[in-house]
């Protein structure tokens, strides 16, 4: 989120830089085929989302809540999740435009999706990962226009949209994508199924290593013949960046549960305490956020090449003390 919020720190402007044109091209998305650094920040978040998910059930459940209670309430998260998804695309672009590929539409279905999946039996679950899969991959391969199955253009995800919306979006997302992403939330669940047992770090370290090393053999053995495309989130990508989170997360519960900094990840705690808010104010106010920092910072020309690194992390500065100002008066905005 702080990545996001941050826009890549503006490193992503130093593109054209040749000092900083290596680092530049982690923080922006590859045009197609391939992935780097900034392709990781949905999937993370999906992988997030999945990781509550049972914490929040569980702490339902003791409050009394029954399935079908919980049930309504996943449906309701579900359905404000795409009210406010369209609400930030809207006065975000300054016009209505219907579309359901923002991060979090996509969220709304695979929170859904892993909710009503996640009570089966583990190996039901996996079997259900691997039919997601093999479900996108065929209609990817049985429904496509000109340019075959992985076309920038025509793929089964942009043709439905095209007929539902009646335009195309660029880059070419399409609100199909929400059956593989799934995994990412599933996954997700298992991992904050895995952290509420009474296992050892130790044990719950070994599991997320395992879960890592399978992912990337995954995404490896599919590559000679699947191309790894965030777009169309083509299995391999599914894995591979799944692979990253896991390994992402074998960090942080290293450095937070086993060594014990939990201080340091205070200013995290801060932003993932209000999320929605610093990701609405992001999507909306950035932009004007850039003007008025501007007017006083000078948009950091006299830094030099630097400039947009300083700029942008002074605008996320100012947006994590509004969460740090909310998280002081214990208010906390949820859908």
């Amino acid at each position: 989120m702080l990545l996001l919020a941050s826009d890549g720190f503006g490193f992503a402007r130093l593109r054209n830089n040749p000092d900083w044109a290596r680092v530049a091209s982690w923080f922006d998305h590859v045009p197609w085929e391939g992935a780097v650094f900034w392709d990781m920040i949905q999937p993370a978040f999906m992988f997030m989302v999945g990781v509550a998910l049972p914490f929040a059930m569980v702490r339902r459940n003791e409050r009394g809540a029954s399935w079908s209670d919980n049930l309504r309430h996943v449906l309701a998260r579900s359905a404000r999740l795409m009210v406010m998804s369209q609400i930030v695309i809207w006065v975000g672009s300054g016009h209505i435009k219907p579309q359901l590929i923002n991060v979090l539409s996509q969220i709304a279905f695979t929170y859904l999706i892993s909710f009503l999946i996640m009570r089966w039996r583990w190996r039901y679950q996996v079997l259900a990962t691997g039919g997601l899969l093999a479900v996108w991959t065929l209609l990817l391969f049985s429904f496509h226009g000109p340019g075959g199955p992985y076309s920038k253009m025509n793929s089964v995800g942009l043709l439905v949209d095209r007929a539902i919306f009646h335009y195309d979006y660029d880059p070419a997302y399409s609100t199909l994508n929400f059956i593989p992403s799934t995994v990412w939330t599933l996954s997700g669940v298992w991992a904050g199924q895995l952290f509420m047992t009474v296992r050892t770090h130790r044990q719950k370290l070994q599991f997320l290593a395992a879960g890592t090393i399978l992912s990337f053999a995954a995404a490896l053995s599919l590559k000679p013949w699947m191309p790894m495309i965030k777009q169309l989130c083509t299995p391999t990508f599914i894995f591979y960046s799944l692979g990253w989170v896991l390994l992402m997360l074998i960090g942080f519960y290293w450095l937070i549960e086993v060594c014990g900094w939990r201080m340091a990840a205070f200013p995290l705690v801060v932003v993932g305490m209000n999320s929605i808010f610093i990701y609405v104010v992001s999507e909306i106010l950035r932009q004007w956020l850039d003007r008025a920092v501007g007017v006083f910072t000078f948009h950091f020309t006299f830094v030099g090449t630097l400039a947009p690194v300083a700029q942008s992390t002074a605008i996320l500065l100012i947006m994590w003390y509004l969460c740090y100002w909310l998280y002081r008066r214990q208010i906390f905005l949820k859908l």
